[in-house]
């Protein structure tokens, strides 16, 4: 064995090597992520410390993180928290990790109200909260309700609402999608990234989102928009005139949620948009 320093840059190194012939697709991402958590640092701060020796005991909270990466536990699970729009989210296995491609949601919403004084927003499906809070952030002025029939998963965006100040502004409410009173509206615009994904779908999912995220927030059934459905026709009665409704969802099932809301007398059809890779990812309706 070799008497050669176990340093920052030595143990990213063949930590990369390692989670690579596991089947990471960012090893080297994911070794930094997991050093700086473990060394309580920023991970930029790694490139200044290649060559600085790492103790027995963060070799050993380190090795044992890496392990349980390397048998496909997400990252963000091991470490706590994704980031988000710029923003840091606590995670647990309760929710799902919030996404890059999420982002446009929220993007979109800011579009829809940039003109408006006061937007009334209720963000469906909530789940850590990324969506109801980065709004809370943008639109200081906004009313905003979130919703979610776990009670588990509105813990974790009430902890996340109040680590940004925002606590006081977004009023979390345990429900399926809007059925509670505090969630008739209406609405200006109705957000949600729900469950989309379709029974035979699921087990070709990468397995470290198959064998950790919450199943069900992932799976709708068996046509993969039956929740769109539902919602569709539940925003109908609750958008204000002009309202619209903003929902994520994955490319195999596009055409037929975009047809779902299509069917929904009041609503009419706005053009699918793409996420950074040109793939469908939100439809989107406005009440007639």
């Amino acid at each position: 064995m070799s008497d050669e320093a176990w340093t920052v840059g030595r143990l990213l190194t063949w930590t990369t090597d390692w989670l690579g012939a596991k089947g990471s697709e960012s090893p080297r991402l994911d070794a930094e992520v997991l050093l700086a958590h473990v060394r309580g640092c920023p991970r930029i701060a790694l490139y200044t410390a290649f060559d600085t020796p790492v103790a027995d005991a963060e070799r050993a909270r380190f090795r044992e993180l890496v392990k349980r990466r390397g048998e496909g536990e997400p990252v963000a699970y091991l470490v706590g928290s994704r980031e988000f729009f710029s923003l840091p989210f606590t995670v647990t296995k309760d929710v799902l990790i919030p996404r890059p491609e999420t982002e446009g949601l929220v993007v979109r919403t800011l579009d829809l109200c940039k003109s408006a004084d006061a937007p009334r927003i209720v963000d469906v499906g909530t789940g850590s909260g990324a969506i109801a809070v980065t709004l809370a952030k943008q639109l200081p002025k906004a009313r905003l309700v979130a919703t979610d029939i776990s009670p588990a998963a509105l813990a974790v965006a009430r902890a996340n609402a109040e680590r940004h100040g925002v606590a006081e502004r977004i009023e979390l409410v345990e429900c399926d999608l809007l059925a509670d009173p505090r969630a008739a509206g209406p609405w200006d615009v109705i957000v949600s990234n729900p469950p989309y994904v379709r029974e035979d779908e699921y087990p070709a999912l990468p397995r470290d989102v198959r064998d950790h995220e919450p199943k069900t927030a992932l799976v709708s059934g068996p046509t993969g928009v039956e929740i769109v459905e539902r919602l569709a026709q539940e925003a109908a009665e609750r958008l204000v005139p002009g309202g619209w409704l903003l929902v994520e969802i994955g490319p195999v099932v596009a055409a037929a949620a975009a047809t779902a809301l299509a069917a929904v007398p009041g609503l009419e059809p706005g053009p699918t948009l793409k996420d950074m890779v040109v793939l469908a990812r939100i439809v989107q309706a406005r009440r007639t």
